[in-house]
């Protein structure tokens, strides 16, 4: 009978380059994992990992047996999931984090109403606009917007925002309105954490460098200053749209806006997705699309 010791604290280890984070994941401690990798190393007779007081990487022996471990336990998820899927509602621990913003005033309604439909959820919600390691600090799925660049994760389409360049009506009666990007330079120009805005242009983006009397890195203290009429801002349509709606902002350069600024779920790579992060995923795409 094929021994499963170890088996599960060596795909964690591979997937996390890391015994500490490996062990966080499995909810035991980092002596337990080690002690299991090795005794798995004695076994097979085979070195898995190379480690240093730095890194952890597998070795290609230990890549060819994660593939192979990878795809049995695979399996035995599916046949979990498949027992899961038939119970009647998703219960358990679900783990999910989301930016502050965005996550205060779309992401957490529409979590808090999926709850109320499944009470037997337990449901965390990090609203936090640092990059989180998913796979380290054992969630479950990640909204993100904009542009992505985590090729280790799996990523779905939720929907997509609008980057306004917006001004108030007073500012624009003294200073004028800016009908190219190169105009820009004329004015002043209200920025967060970056020195550039981005456009597109001619169906390719761009990056035009802005300058101003005022940075602040909240989107909410930009909003009031733009309304207040301090300057230009570019701000997501979750800022900005309710001023846009009743006139207080006027939209501006609106040709040069960027497309497909999209809202995104993200979960680990090479992880099949839960039922109930399934049913969130389809859930926040339905209200969100």
């Amino acid at each position: 009978m094929f021994n499963w010791e170890g088996v599960s604290e060596f795909v964690a280890v591979a997937e996390a380059e890391s015994f500490t984070a490996a062990a966080k994941r499995l909810g035991i401690s980092t002596a337990q994992v080690s002690r299991q990798i090795s005794a798995l190393e004695t076994r097979l007779a085979a070195k898995l990992f190379y480690r240093t007081t730095r890194k952890v990487s597998v070795t290609d022996v230990g890549k060819t047996y994660y593939q192979h471990c990878r795809q049995v336990l695979d399996g035995l998820e599916e046949a979990e999931r498949a027992i899961s899927n038939l119970q009647s509602s998703p219960r358990g621990k679900l783990k999910v984090t989301a930016p502050v913003t965005y996550g205060e005033g779309t992401v957490a309604p529409l979590i808090n109403n999926f709850a109320q439909q499944y009470p037997d959820l337990d449901v965390e919600l990090q609203l936090s606009n640092q990059k989180i390691d998913l796979i380290d600090e054992g969630y479950d799925l990640a909204i993100r917007l904009g542009k992505l660049d985590d090729s280790s994760m799996m990523a779905k389409r939720l929907g997509s925002r609008t980057q306004y360049v917006c001004a108030s009506e007073a500012y624009l009666t003294t200073y004028g309105v800016p009908y190219s990007l190169s105009e820009l330079e004329q004015h002043n120009c209200l920025r967060g954490t970056l020195d550039y805005w981005r456009f597109q242009e001619q169906g390719k983006a761009r990056n035009i460098r802005v300058k101003g009397s005022l940075r602040c890195n909240s989107g909410h203290a930009l909003t009031d200053a733009a309304l207040k009429g301090l300057g230009i801002v570019q701000l997501p349509d979750y800022y900005v749209q309710p001023y846009i709606d009743n006139g207080q902002l006027t939209p501006l350069l609106t040709q040069f806006t960027e497309s497909d600024d999209g809202i995104w779920a993200l979960y680990p790579h090479n992880r099949h997705l839960s039922p109930k992060v399934r049913m969130l995923v389809d859930y926040l795409d339905e209200q969100l699309n």
